[in-house]
């Protein structure tokens, strides 16, 4: 991937490394068009050095995926209720808890 930039008073588009920030006038490309990229008659390419091929997923990209599995698995285990605790709720009832998430019944 490459991100493309272009200055018209200089008649000149550059290709370099994927932008870390959105900008006015600057277009991300994928590999097969940042290669293939051609600008108008009287232009000039400036190709900046650098690998402009996607990068594959971080370490930390896979462990965030393997959280997110991890949690999306885990069986919701009912959450005991004390009786003094159960009258104070009033209409409903809690049955079930994942995470700051909870199922209430209405009675």
């Amino acid at each position: 991937m490459a991100t493309l930039t272009y200055v018209y008073a200089d008649q000149t588009a550059v290709l370099g490394p994927l932008a870390t920030y959105a900008e006015p006038h600057a277009y991300d490309l994928c590999e097969v068009h940042s290669e293939r990229l051609s600008a108008p008659r009287g232009w000039e390419v400036l190709r900046l050095a650098g690998d402009l091929t996607a990068p594959g997923p971080s370490s930390d990209d896979l462990l965030a995926l393997a959280d997110a599995v991890r949690e999306a698995g885990r069986p919701v285990t009912p959450l005991r209720v004390a009786p003094a605790e159960e009258s104070a709720r009033g209409a409903g009832r809690e049955t079930g808890r994942r995470g700051h998430l909870r199922v209430l019944t209405s009675e």
